[in-house]
């Protein structure tokens, strides 16, 4: 089965909004991230099984809030108490991932075609984030993580990089195409490049 990515018909490359000008490095930079494996993975409440005793793709899951774990290959975000989302390139991890956790004290739940993930890049992403999201972004850093909502939409934000900003938002599916044109509005005041 051929997969299409959300975002397929709806992103034009180019420049968008104030960018007359301005130096193309410093303008925000926006793309599709697309065939690549999401997997939530959530501990049942009755599960007394010590998380500290797994390992994925070299990965141990992390406990703390807000944080992301990650390698080349994978990030494991931390969505909530006993709740992850795994991020990997490598799609075989998915039956890893089936064989690895016990169901009866897991669910893993293949999230892969059922979200749209935007990635943004540069010095002025945060304040980007900061126009359609009522969360307090001074406190993130590079490997932090949040669920929020930008302009009503829920979303997940993963920052990847403080120096300067890669930012990927996550939001459902079926969302994908006016989370981007709420993002894209967001930048019009500066300019932003799609690539």
């Amino acid at each position: 089965m051929k997969t299409i990515s959300p975002l397929k018909n709806i992103l034009k490359k180019g420049l968008f909004g104030d960018h007359e000008g301005k130096n193309e490095v410093k303008l925000i930079e926006i793309k599709e991230i697309s065939k690549l494996l999401i997997v939530q993975i959530a501990q049942y409440k009755n599960s007394s099984f010590q998380i500290e005793n797994l390992n994925i793709d070299g990965l141990n899951l992390p406990n703390d809030a807000l944080k992301v774990i990650s390698n080349s290959d994978s990030r494991i975000l931390w969505c909530g108490p006993k709740n992850w989302l795994l991020v990997s390139k490598k799609k075989d991890l998915l039956q890893i991932l089936n064989k690895s956790f016990n169901e009866t004290d897991f669910a893993v739940t293949d999230l892969s075609h059922s979200r749209a993930i935007i990635e943004i890049e540069g010095e002025n992403s945060i304040e980007i984030l900061k126009k359609g999201c009522p969360f307090n972004f001074n406190e993130l850093k590079k490997d932090n993580c949040v669920n929020s909502v930008f302009n009503g939409l829920a979303i997940t934000i993963d920052i990847i990089n403080d120096n300067p900003y890669k930012i990927r938002l996550f939001t459902l599916r079926s969302f994908g195409e006016s989370f981007y044109h709420s993002v894209s509005d967001a930048c019009l005041e500066d300019g932003f490049k799609v690539v």
